[in-house]
């Protein structure tokens, strides 16, 4: 195949890695951000725009649309170079961002947000793809640290700001709640001038053939997974003939897609890139990582609010602990690896660290204080910290330069996917155990106090489903009996997440260590790589 590509200029020095990776930290946490941000302000939103029905679909179409794209983008930057697909990936963001703050019906919010997703999904891909190219894998740790600090300030800036726009009226005269994607515009401006101005596209071009059907078999199977997991799951019961229809039509995709990619002369996936064994380990690591994050976690502002009458805000703020734990070791464990050069270490430590943390959220009850939710949180968070970066170092220190765009985005691929069935599989845990505990303890209460139960109609029964205000005009006697069955079902959550991350650990057992390449090394790789696309 004839190609073209640009040498590789010499290693990037300190100063330009810096401009590059503020540029690129701006961009993630955009995207990292309006993950987690919309949730709080939906309630706001959907009173303006009386959209009840579907607003599940303001959160849905963005995952939709950033997870099914984001192996797109890694496998379209390795053919186009990274600085075009970048600069394409933050101008659809912002122009998503503000469509979307500009919406006049809920349809036209939900279409918006899907453009956002698209953006984001380049932001979230190609920001370790391009540390990658820039960075060689032995001083990439004390860089790509900062990245995992990115993520733990998104996990609780998210829900913060959400809850700041919405409970505001208006804001210079805009609807408080439209900031929330007002705000990138500014932001994401500054991460396209920074990575514009600093980033050589010195990447590997190659004359090409997209695997147009491929691209389309994977995005169609994806989003069905999505759509099934996210939202007929939870809504119409995991045995439903819709739920089991859609699942079955995705895996159905899915192996069309793989035989797809078999035949294909330049696959979306490469499916040689199972046979490293790295990169086939990473992956599962990452599903896992995925999962136990936002699986486990996204629980625990639910009991702060729920079980200890906490605001959305305060609830916020609680994950503090849980956001140092990720920043600290992530740059800690960033440092360590380029210093001595030995990585494996990290994820093994992070992941039995993690474990034990998601263990003792199993003890919380009623009256829990803290000082003691603070050190779980921060055990977990120090567990991903030391896992979720070092994974990605690993992961690219083993595979081909030619092939380091769609393994790295392939690697976020799967944690995301991870993260979305997490949530999925969790939340419906919780919710199928509490409408067990519930009933069975408000019997037992009946039995033993009936004037315990004055003024619980069926339909307070009902409306406790979507809204837990309604436990404060219950009797204290009944109000008690709530939370132990709120707490009980919390417990089977955390002790369901145990085994995966558990699992985790045993898996990062078998992680086999190599050399780092340094940066000589890496930037031979990278010649070679280029005298191979150029023959």
């Amino acid at each position: 195949m004839s190609a073209q590509a640009t040498t590789p200029s010499a290693q990037a020095t300190h100063k330009e890695i810096m401009v590059v990776l503020s540029g690129l930290m701006v961009g993630m946490l955009l995207a990292a951000l309006d993950q987690t941000i919309v949730s709080t302000a939906l309630k706001s939103i959907v009173e303006d725009f009386n959209g009840l029905s579907h607003y599940t679909w303001v959160v849905t179409a963005y995952l939709l649309t950033s997870t099914a794209s984001t192996p797109l983008y890694g496998k379209i930057s390795d053919l186009y170079g990274r600085r075009p697909v970048f600069q394409f990936a933050i101008i659809t963001f912002l122009l998503g961002s503000f469509l979307a703050g500009a919406s006049q019906t809920m349809g036209q919010l939900i279409a918006f947000r899907a453009i956002q997703g698209l953006g984001a999904g380049g932001l979230m891909a190609l920001t370790f793809v391009i540390i990658g190219d820039l960075v060689s894998p032995r001083e990439r740790g004390k860089y790509q640290g900062y990245f995992g600090a990115v993520w733990g300030l998104a996990a609780v800036a998210g829900p913060l700001l959400g809850g700041f726009f919405s409970d505001a009226d208006t804001i210079l005269g805009v609807a408080g709640w439209r900031w929330i994607f007002y705000i990138n515009l500014p932001f994401g401006i500054l991460a396209l001038v920074l990575t514009s101005s600093s980033l050589k596209n010195a990447s590997i071009r190659r004359e090409h053939s997209i695997d147009y059907l491929g691209a389309l078999l994977m995005v169609s199977s994806v989003t069905a997974l999505l759509i099934g997991i996210s939202v007929f799951g939870p809504e119409d019961g995991w045995l439903s003939s819709k739920t089991l229809a859609v699942i079955g039509l995705a895996i159905v995709l899915a192996v069309v897609f793989l035989m797809q990619e078999l035949r294909a002369t330049e696959p979306i996936l490469p499916l040689d890139l199972f046979k490293n064994h790295t990169f086939s380990l990473t992956s599962a690591l990452g599903f896992i990582i995925g999962a136990g994050m936002f699986g486990a976690i996204v629980m625990l502002p639910l009991y702060l609010q729920v079980v200890q009458g906490d605001s959305a805000t305060v609830a916020g703020l609680k994950l503090i602990p849980f956001m140092l734990g990720i920043v600290s070791m992530s740059i800690v464990s960033g440092k360590l690896i380029s210093k001595h050069g030995h990585y494996k270490r990290y994820p093994v430590m992070g992941l039995a660290i993690m474990t034990v943390g998601i263990a003792m959220l199993a003890t919380l009850n009623e009256t829990t204080p803290f000082w003691q939710l603070s050190i779980y949180a921060v055990l977990i968070g120090a567990g991903l910290g030391l896992s979720m970066q070092t994974i990605v170092i690993a992961l690219q220190n083993s595979v081909d330069m030619k092939d380091l765009g769609i393994a790295t985005s392939a690697n976020t691929f799967f944690r995301s996917i991870g993260s979305t069935i997490g949530v999925a599989l969790f939340g419906s845990l919780y919710a199928s155990r509490l409408a067990i505990n519930l009933p069975k303890g408000v019997e037992e209460l009946a039995a033993t106090n009936p004037a315990a139960l004055a003024g619980a109609t069926p339909e307070a029964f009902e409306q406790l489903k979507n809204n837990t205000s309604v436990i404060a005009d219950f009797t204290p006697e009944l109000q008690a009996v709530i939370y132990h069955a709120f707490v009980q079902s919390f417990h089977v959550v955390f002790l369901a997440a145990v085994p995966l991350t558990a699992a985790g650990f045993v898996m990062a057992l078998f992680l086999r260590e190599l050399p780092l390449r340094t940066g000589a090394e890496h930037h031979a790789a990278k010649q070679e790589a280029a005298g191979e696309a150029l023959g």
